[in-house]
């Protein structure tokens, strides 16, 4: 009896992850002429091998009971290797705790697969309960970095709180995105640092790193906005003078906090950053994606900022975890111009959107900014519905 049992349920479990690895990927048209979504997710805990989660033994798992639970598949780093788009997740247990793992697809879009074993990252030297959220980065002296949160208990907290934490930039490097050789962490003046990205060239012969300095763990304090600094070194890096290049600022999408995605695309007009914002609202913390350009020399000077968000949680993606969350650390640029981004939603799963370099430049050089009041907000739209009244065979389509 126990022995069929597991028998047909491991048939059913192998069928069902069979059909969702091979399920294709369809674009959700029309879109908004900006990006396409796509209408799954492209990674989630079903997503993860089956022997990861189940001993397929069953003398010692007669019941075929998942042994090992994940809780979620997010936050990814992304690069394209060997002519695969391979993803870098944050994969998190049902204890918590997360690390890292490496899935891939031949198109980007659709049939992502693990590979057989999660990374295993060599430790620091130093307390660390927990990593996540890694930003990789191929730069020019010829390694692939992976920058990515390195937690620990507060030392400091009375025993009475058990959330209170210190967070820092761990730095490892790689060559094959198997094996990862571990760096000292970022050392700055800040008490604390949250997404910090590798610039992928040198400036002045220095590392250059976007870095979000914050007081506390949750809370930036005095700090945050996205700040920029140099360092001689990259196995001992560390930042004497930060620069805020991106403040967060009153009543915008970046109020509570802010900091920088995937590293930046260079671009024929500049270099082309992806960022979150968070604000606080009556439902608790919002977190949505958006855009802004830096100089091609001067990567302190924005030259372009569209006001508001580029990507907001939508549908499902508002439903997880961590609800009403967008967060991206990974976007791939290919050669042809097309743009993958990889964004996670609600802490919970992995989605892509599609779009090409000119339509991300045409959207960060032409789309107003927020010029802080809801009376000029109301001039932009102004200036757009006069120039289409304009022209009323522009509108003879509309009802």
């Amino acid at each position: 009896m126990i022995k069929h049992y597991f028998k047909v349920r491991l048939e059913q479990l192998n069928e069902e992850y069979a059909t969702l690895i091979r399920r294709t990927n369809e674009p959700r048209t029309p879109g908004n002429g900006i990006f396409l979504r796509y209408t799954n997710p492209i990674l989630t805990a079903a997503h993860t091998p089956l022997f990861w989660r189940y001993d397929l033994d069953q003398r010692s798992n007669p019941f075929l009971m998942e042994r090992f639970g994940i809780n979620g598949v997010f936050n990814a780093g992304a690069i394209k290797w060997k002519d695969r788009y391979a993803l870098m997740v944050r994969v998190e247990g049902w204890d918590r705790k997360s690390f890292f793992a490496i899935a891939e697809s031949p198109n980007g879009v659709d049939n992502f697969t693990f590979l057989d074993s999660p990374i295993h990252m060599p430790g620091s030297g130093k307390p660390e309960t927990n990593i996540y959220d890694i930003r990789l980065t191929r730069h020019e002296d010829g390694w692939i970095y992976g920058l990515f949160c390195t937690e620990s208990k507060d030392p400091n907290a009375p025993v009475s709180d058990q959330s209170a934490a210190v967070a820092q930039c761990g730095i490892a490097r790689t060559r094959d995105l198997v094996d990862w050789e571990r760096l000292d962490d970022l050392k700055t003046g800040s008490p604390q640092q949250r997404n910090v990205v590798l610039h992928p060239e040198f400036v002045g012969g220095k590392y250059a790193f976007y870095t979000r300095p914050q007081d506390g763990f949750a809370n930036t304090g005095t700090g945050g906005g996205v700040g920029f600094g140099l360092s001689d070194s990259i196995t001992h890096a560390s930042i004497e003078k930060e620069i805020i290049i991106d403040p967060r600022l009153y009543h915008t999408i970046s109020e509570t906090k802010n900091g920088l995605g995937p590293g930046p695309i260079r671009t024929r007009l500049g270099w082309l950053h992806l960022a979150h914002g968070v604000r606080n609202t009556a439902a608790g913390l919002r977190y949505t994606l958006y855009l802004f350009m830096t100089d091609l020399h001067d990567l302190t000077r924005v030259i372009y900022k569209p006001g508001g968000y580029f990507i907001a949680p939508k549908g499902e993606e508002r439903v997880g975890d961590v609800s009403n969350v967008v967060f991206c650390n990974g976007w791939i640029a290919d050669d042809d111009g097309r743009v993958f981004i990889y964004y996670a939603s609600s802490d919970t799963r992995m989605h892509v959107a599609t779009t090409t370099i000119e339509q991300l430049l045409d959207y960060v050089v032409n789309t107003p900014e927020d010029e802080g009041s809801s009376a000029s907000s109301v001039g932009s739209l102004q200036q757009l519905i006069n120039k289409n009244l304009a022209s009323r065979e522009i509108i003879k389509i509309f009802p």
